[in-house]
């Protein structure tokens, strides 16, 4: 059916999809820490609110999609990985601690070096770097000893298992969820009174879901060579930087398209909004922290099997069980960070 490989196929659509999602995110200021800081010290829950508009299109786009048979979801790592808590709340810990010293998470990075900011630049290598060596380096064993992950006998989420308990669709579960967070959302007066903000998250969370559709159409196109999954930005940061150098760490595919595609998408953005600009750091302290706070996310990130983005909204998409523990450790790390780091400038 399909004249073209499926690595080119994969990687073409992470590619469009991602510029989607770089685009929609830095048009409408979708960013984890900045939604976590200006709720906490700011007195802004606007962007956290924007979160709810994501989340809600996002399940009830993906679980719409499944019961018309374009999604797979029970066959995404979230759902066929067992759940184990402690390195949800483990590795959520270290992400979200990593996040606050760095300033970004992974996908926040890779938005703002889209906009030229060069210290992103150094964030999403290190953090590239330090994943992998988690992932399969020398700190693999390591992590395989201490947070194994085993292959999950059934659906990892809540929907599927409400649907196993009850026999109903998983969309009785979803729909009134989505739409109750998209309502929390709207709650806003900035939300409800600014369409467009709105527009640019419902436009993330319809990336979020085309990730798992299209993957899981071209994965029964293609005779399972096209594995099922979504946007996540830990161990595909390295993915990528090995397939640009060598053409290996598994050739090209959804995630390193879906890296240059966010990239590509911020880029555009901040052109069309005349913000694009070189930056760069200028304190060595900075730097130290953004260092050491890649290296943990790098780290943090792969123990948790995923992101801000891969486990806080592709997971919480699909109704992980890991979900919500993974972004609840990412909320309290970044906190504590957040909470340490203004401490340091209050006594400097």
């Amino acid at each position: 059916m399909w004249e073209l490989s499926p690595s080119i196929l994969a990687g073409s659509t992470g590619l469009i999809i991602g510029l989607v999602l770089g685009y929609a995110a830095r048009m409408g200021d979708f960013c984890t820490l900045n939604a976590i800081e200006s709720a906490a010290y700011g007195g802004d829950q606007r962007r956290a609110r924007l979160w709810g508009v994501v989340l809600g299109v996002a399940m009830i786009t993906l679980f719409a999609a499944e019961a018309l048979g374009y999604a797979l979801i029970t066959q995404s790592p979230y759902h066929s990985i067992a759940f184990n808590p402690m390195a949800a709340i483990f590795g959520g810990l270290v992400f979200g601690y990593g996040m606050a010293l760095a300033g970004n998470c992974g996908f926040g990075a890779l938005i703002r070096l889209g906009g030229g900011d060069l210290r992103s630049f150094l964030i999403v290598m290190i953090m590239a770097v330090s994943g992998f060596i988690t992932l399969a380096g020398p700190l693999a064993p390591l992590r395989v000893a201490l947070f194994p992950q085993i292959d999950a006998e059934t659906p990892q989420g809540f929907a599927h298992g409400f649907a196993a308990l009850t026999g109903l669709p998983p969309l009785l579960l979803v729909v009134p969820l989505g739409l109750g967070l998209i309502a929390l959302g709207l709650a806003h007066p900035h939300l409800r009174h600014a369409p467009r903000s709105a527009a640019w998250g419902a436009l993330v969370g319809l990336a979020i879901a085309s990730a798992f559709i299209v993957t899981s159409i071209l994965h029964q196109s293609t005779l399972a060579a096209v594995p099922v999954e979504g946007f996540t930005f830990t161990a595909p940061l390295g993915r990528t930087i090995l397939y640009l150098m060598t053409s290996s760490a598994g050739g090209l595919n959804f995630a390193v398209g879906s890296v240059v595609g966010v990239v590509l998408g911020a880029a555009i953005a901040a052109f069309w909004r005349r913000r694009f600009r070189w930056e760069a750091c200028e304190d060595p302290r900075e730097l130290g922290r953004q260092v050491a706070g890649a290296c943990l996310m790098g780290v943090g990130g792969v123990i948790a099997v995923g992101c801000s983005v891969g486990q806080g909204v592709s997971a919480m998409a699909t109704l992980a069980y890991s979900a919500p523990l993974v972004l609840i450790s990412i909320i309290a790390g970044a906190l504590l960070g957040l909470r340490q780091l203004l401490r340091g400038f209050q006594s400097a």
